[in-house]
């Protein structure tokens, strides 16, 4: 999806187009570029489309609400097709989901500031039913982090922001 592609979908749906991005970003499904609208609503903001407080909270939200939908719903069912598809791997995931259970919250908090494993670290969490609150707070706090990184850089570098994350 272009750039232009992309300011056209938010000049004519607004900050739910955002929202609606980060979200089914955050829930893993492909070609939902979260990295590109992330600066983009920086941008945005910097030219005063949207207020950089509100694309800051819609991502969050965003963030928080699709990771918790795909962890939750789908995190049994992702590691039984994963562990159908490779079995040798079975030992090493439930090591992974031991060592979430010891660390909890700060494992999430942690994940949610890696590349590719802070979209991923929902499905562990998920499946070893970690609580809504402990999972949320944890959660919103690291993609508060990310986010604000990935905003943060649109909205004070501009347009120059796509040559240091293109």
């Amino acid at each position: 999806m272009s750039v232009q592609a992309l300011t056209q979908y938010f000049t004519e749906y607004g900050a739910i187009f955002v929202f609606v991005i980060v979200l089914l970003e955050y829930m893993n499904l492909p070609g939902f570029p979260a990295g590109v609208i992330m600066p983009l609503a920086g941008i945005w903001a910097s030219k005063g489309a949207i207020s950089f407080p509100v694309v800051m909270l819609l991502s969050v939200a965003a963030g928080v609400l699709g990771s918790w939908i795909f962890g939750r719903l789908g995190g049994d069912a992702f590691f039984r097709f994963y562990v159908k598809k490779f079995p040798r791997q079975k030992g090493l995931i439930e090591k992974n989901l031991e060592a979430l259970r010891r660390r909890g919250a700060v494992g999430v908090f942690i994940g949610k500031l890696v590349p590719m494993m802070r979209t991923l670290i929902s499905i562990p969490a998920g499946m070893i039913s970690m609580g809504f609150g402990r999972y949320t707070v944890s959660s919103a706090l690291g993609v508060l982090i990310w986010n604000t990184v990935f905003i943060g850089a649109g909205y004070f570098m501009g347009d120059a922001v796509f040559e240091v994350f293109a």
